[in-house]
């Protein structure tokens, strides 16, 4: 098979698709894999990097588009490469389809096979390709909403470890899955006083066991939500509905009962946010205040950490990719049930519900 590695054009996405090591394991399986020029660079791979070990650099992404079969990406296509996609790719990425109407509407009118990283799902449950990006969010969510709560840039003055006589700041953690958990630890490592919450008790008995004695569990309810969040520094969006669009846990409203300069990170925002007020940023400009209540919302926060993401994201794809490529994608997804959840628009048609009913249609009339 013909597999092209483009450079991500997202706005500040430094990540990319394969590793030179994963491009060496698909030309050993006799592959042919295209890679833009300098689509590693942001990375810390370099083209000469991806042509030891085989692979054929292309200057433009127009070229990789047109030469390959199989597309591997790290984040949703974008306005400039719909065109770019035609009916006899398949497209292996972070689509996130919930949340743009208008890239789900771009890739049926594409006619290709779009593969979701985000919702591929082992027997289990968990998302395995979701994981390590989500581990790398949660992690980085407090590191973030830490430098966010410094007063020169509008948070409350608050250092989250405390100091002797002081006492520590307070992060809540809505959602006790992978990306809650990371960041329950990181804050808990910095000394932080933490509640985590979440609708499963199941999860919440887990991170009890777990964690140590400063990290709390309370089961989710908008009481309790709306009790927290008048005493906490820092809130971590962290609720998934697995290729839906997030529940908005913190309303609008809801911010007037914050105190000044309270932080927000709702990494949950590649799914809508959980909070009525997210909207998506950027790296180049992460931050907005509604009401005194700083929101930062950047929708590739892995990106900003691309050696360790692309390592992380590689890592766990790469087994999926070669099954594509060795087997095409009808049969491999026939084979195997995980990698089978992760298609969402086959040649014109919604085949994952929960995309259907983000936008109340009827996968029926696709």
């Amino acid at each position: 098979m013909k597999i092209g590695v483009p450079k991500e054009i997202k706005n500040n996405e430094n990540r990319v698709g394969m590793t030179p090591a994963g491009v060496y394991e698909l030309i050993k399986n006799g592959h042919t894999v295209y890679v833009q020029k300098e689509a590693g660079f942001g990375s810390g791979f370099f083209d000469l990097d991806y042509i030891d070990v085989g692979a054929i650099v292309l200057d433009t992404i127009e070229e990789v588009y047109a030469s390959s079969e199989m597309i591997v990406k790290v984040k949703e296509p974008i306005a400039e490469e719909y065109p770019l996609i035609k009916p006899h790719h398949v497209v292996f990425t972070y689509f996130h389809f919930a949340s743009s109407e208008t890239l789900t509407k771009a890739m049926l009118k594409s006619k290709a096979v779009c593969i979701a990283y985000e919702t591929v799902e082992d027997k289990d449950g968990s998302l395995p390709l979701l994981t390590p990006m989500s581990e790398v969010a949660g992690r980085m969510a407090i590191q973030q909403g830490a430098k966010y709560l410094e007063k020169p840039i509008k948070g409350r003055g608050v250092l989250l470890g405390g100091v002797p006589g002081v006492p520590p700041g307070r992060v809540l953690v809505l959602g006790a899955g992978v990306v809650g958990i990371q960041a329950a630890k990181m804050a808990a490592g910095l000394g932080a006083h933490v509640t985590i919450m979440d609708i499963n008790m199941k999860q919440l008995r887990y991170v009890n066991d777990v964690m140590p004695n400063h990290v709390v569990t309370e089961f989710s309810s908008e009481y309790n939500i709306r009790k927290r969040i008048k005493d906490h520094d820092l809130i971590v969006g962290g609720v998934l509905l697995k290729g839906a669009k997030a529940p908005n846990l913190i309303t609008r409203d809801m911010l007037k009962e914050m105190r000044p300069g309270t932080v927000i990170v709702d990494v949950a925002v590649d799914q809508g946010g959980c909070v009525e007020t997210t909207k998506p940023t950027t790296h180049e400009d992460p931050t907005y205040i509604i009401d005194d209540v700083v929101h930062y919302c950047v929708a590739n926060m892995p990106g900003a950490v691309p050696y360790t993401s692309t390592l992380a994201l590689t890592n766990v794809t790469l087994p999926y990719v070669i099954r594509l490529a060795n087997e095409g994608w009808e049969k491999a997804c026939k084979k195997d049930s995980t990698l089978e959840k992760g298609l969402n628009v086959v040649k014109g048609k919604i085949v994952y519900e929960e995309i259907a009913e983000a936008f109340n249609w009827s996968v029926d009339a696709m």
